[in-house]
């Protein structure tokens, strides 16, 4: 059976100096049949280096005029996205591409209907950044408790699901709550959920790294609104 097409959608915010690589490291891959890129509001000159990729390799590069968070940028993504699975990458290259075949095998054995690369599941990666490890397991142990589950990472940048999942799901979020409603949405639906362990390589806030203590306090709010309303 033929491979379903691949959108990776890459939501982009001043990521000059990262951009160009992660799209890179994405087309070696030779994985995805599109790349959609979602700036948003970009100021730091990312927006020249997408004017070069764009309608090159399969690239689409989408504008946002003003900042409004990676969730925007993300749903936005989603909205213009043709493929059958899509898989969210950040450009900041904490993730690494070359773990895509892990993260569809799931989708492609018939296993799942939406895969989460895990950070937790023992996977080599860099161990700095100690208290956003600690915000990341309160916040995926409050997941387990409220959606009765077991997931080990519920905040990973790395989520692929089939486009039906997502079809008739309303998703509100502009900013890093994104992952809390995305995640509770499915809980709640019952979706076939695969987490799979991944490698991840995490920077530094003097390196760009642009989550913060605000973001620890939405995401609380996403997961118990979204325990009660749709």
């Amino acid at each position: 059976m033929p491979r379903m097409k691949l959108s990776v959608i890459i939501p982009v915010y001043n990521e000059k100096n990262t951009v160009r690589e992660i799209v890179r490291r994405v087309l070696a891959t030779k994985i995805p049949d599109e790349i959609v890129i979602v700036d948003d509001g970009s100021k730091d000159g990312t927006r020249n280096i997408l004017a070069e990729l764009d309608g090159k390799d399969n690239v689409r590069v989408i504008l946002h005029e003003k900042n409004q968070g990676k969730g925007a940028a993300v749903r936005t993504g989603i909205q213009n996205a043709r493929g059958a699975i899509m898989l969210i990458q950040d450009a900041d290259l904490e993730y690494d591409p070359r773990e895509y075949p892990n993260l569809l095998k799931p989708l492609d054995e018939g296993l799942a209907d939406v895969v989460y690369g895990s950070r937790f599941l023992g996977a080599p990666r860099r161990p700095i950044l100690f208290w956003n490890m600690v915000a990341n397991k309160l916040l995926t142990l409050m997941t387990n408790i409220l959606y009765n589950n077991i997931l080990t990472d519920m905040e990973t940048g790395y989520k692929v699901f089939r486009r039906e999942v997502v079809e008739n799901m309303k998703l509100n979020a502009n900013r890093f709550d994104f992952e809390p409603e995305f995640t509770a949405k499915i809980l709640k639906r019952n979706v076939r959920i695969f987490e799979v362990p991944i490698v991840f390589n995490p920077r530094e806030y003097h390196e760009g790294k642009k989550i913060g203590l605000r973001d620890a306090f939405e995401a609380v709010w996403a997961l118990l609104k979204y325990r009660f309303v749709d």
